[in-house]
């Protein structure tokens, strides 16, 4: 349904341009086990969807059980073979991968973008991102550090390891089917470990490309993919007790599933899950410079992305200026399918269920009194489009204030002094992400360390790089993606303690 806000909204088609992908560009629509691309064990396929055109694009197959059994076998069977490498041959393998994917750029921008709607520029820059991550990973495993070997007991010296976990099961979202796995992988291969991957059922396609240009890089069994859906293949690899940790990037609901499952084992859980970033804009800020980079950092992957600047804190006295000038960027967003040109900058929904969900969320905030100052519906199909939405006079406590609605929508609060910005913006479930906007550098400090949350930006959002952290606090999980506190993450320390008492 497309609402009276959002008519002036236009999605641009590419009805002449060339397909993004040709069948030619797609990946063996199969699992990868073992170093090689296998059939399943169940002949149930699932439709891959075109989110701009709504158009069947492949199919795969609906993993099982079994299959999950099948290729964790196979980790297990490499991962001694793979642990064994000292850090110099694993980070030569994990550069050639890095070259790798270097020299298949535009092919896997083109299918990412053909998989999940982005725009090119979104998927040029994960893959770019990707590259780097492996790059710095393949740098960070040559420079560990740990605690001095030394006696701190009287004749004994003791000696701190750092070991592989074993096998690693890895659960990938659909907003960033490639980055996050990339996020994932890199770290746990640095570190030693093999692993099993189930990547969303929406978007498998650059997963499985991924396993396709690497596999002659990677021993077999040291890296297996699975296609499949989360409660039958995503609940096996959490659960298999041949697991020693199970890695997720997704929803809070599925993070608390993966954590049931894996606490029959008592595997380690690592978990990056949603977030309801606050943007705290003080009155001493620059809206315009606030305006702008929230035109990117709120609607960057079509507001697909858990780091979104997507909740607005502002002094009620610049909050008129701030709105004005925050609309005016969000109405010169440009909409569309990514073939559609160069300069789009936001694509649609990845899936009805996901469009149905944020538009559904719009209809019961603007029955509950919020105001729509641009936007605030669909748009004319085909495509899962929304458009580019500001919504204001949002009460404190209102649903979209709370709630992560993962979409193209920024919401507006505003406040009257800093005690009530940092308890309103810490009043959430979830801790990813936040930023602050003054010009004070003390109440930039002091306020950021106020903030609960993982990342905090001071007059910036959504800015990242491979040497520092990323992870939340709270409902948004834990563990850390990127820096050498991955690292970390994926490996054990060991203590040997030798008696040299004469």
């Amino acid at each position: 349904m497309t609402t009276a806000h959002s008519t002036a909204v236009r999605v641009r088609r590419a009805a002449d341009a060339p397909p993004l992908i040709t069948s030619a560009d797609l990946p063996p629509a199969r699992h990868f086990v073992d170093g090689a691309f296998l059939d399943g064990s169940s002949e149930r396929r699932i439709d891959v969807v075109d989110p701009s055109t709504e158009e069947i694009i492949a199919r795969v197959p609906e993993g099982t059980a079994e299959d999950i059994d099948r290729a964790v076998a196979a980790a297990v069977a490499g991962k001694d073979r793979w642990a064994r490498l000292v850090p110099k041959e694993r980070s030569e393998v994990l550069h050639a991968v890095a070259d790798r994917l270097a020299g298949h750029t535009d092919l896997l921008a083109r299918l990412e973008s053909a998989n999940t709607g982005k725009p090119l520029a979104v998927s040029r820059d994960d893959v770019g991102m990707t590259i780097d991550t492996f790059r710095f990973m393949a740098g960070a495993v040559r420079a560990s550090t740990s605690m001095a070997a030394g006696d701190y007991a009287e004749h004994h010296l003791s000696v701190v390891l750092r070991e592989p976990l074993g096998v690693i099961g890895v659960i990938t979202p659909w907003n960033y089917p490639l980055l996050m796995a990339a996020w994932k992988l890199a770290p746990v291969l640095a570190a030693g470990n093999t692993l099993v991957i189930k990547p969303s059922e929406q978007t498998p396609l650059t997963t499985l490309k991924f396993a396709e240009l690497v596999a002659d890089l990677l021993p077999p069994g040291v890296l297996n993919v699975v296609n499949g859906y989360g409660a039958v293949a995503g609940a096996r690899l959490a659960e298999h007790p041949d697991v020693n940790m199970i890695a997720l990037t997704g929803s809070v609901a599925s993070g608390r599933a993966v954590a049931r499952a894996a606490a029959g084992s008592l595997k380690r859980v690592h978990l990056e899950l949603g977030g309801k970033a606050p943007v705290v804009i003080f009155p001493d800020a620059d809206p315009a410079a606030a305006a702008s980079a929230l035109r990117v950092a709120g609607f960057w992957n079509s507001g697909q992305e858990c780091g979104a600047a997507c909740r607005v804190l502002v002094h009620d006295s610049i909050a008129g200026e701030f709105v004005e000038r925050l609309v005016g960027e969000v109405r010169t967003l440009a909409v569309g399918e990514p073939r559609a040109g160069e300069d789009i900058e936001v694509g649609p929904m990845v899936s009805r269920a996901h469009f149905d969900r944020v538009t559904g969320c719009l209809e019961r905030a603007k029955a509950e009194g919020v105001r729509v100052a641009t936007g605030g519906g669909s748009l004319d199909g085909p495509g899962y489009f929304v458009a580019p939405t500001v919504l204001v006079d949002v009460p404190e406590g209102a649903e979209v204030a709370r709630e992560e609605i993962f979409g193209p929508v920024i919401s507006v609060e505003t406040f009257t002094d800093e005690e009530e910005a940092v308890r309103r913006a810490n009043d959430v479930p979830l801790g990813l992400s936040a930023s602050v906007w003054t010009e004070n550098a003390r109440r930039a400090h002091a306020v950021a360390a106020r903030l609960d949350f993982g990342t905090v930006w001071v007059n910036s959002h959504l800015v990242l790089a491979s040497e520092v952290p990323w992870g939340g606090f709270k409902g948004s999980g834990y563990g850390r993606d990127l820096s050498v506190y991955a690292l970390d993450d994926y490996a054990r320390t060991k203590h040997v303690m030798h008696n040299h008492e004469r």
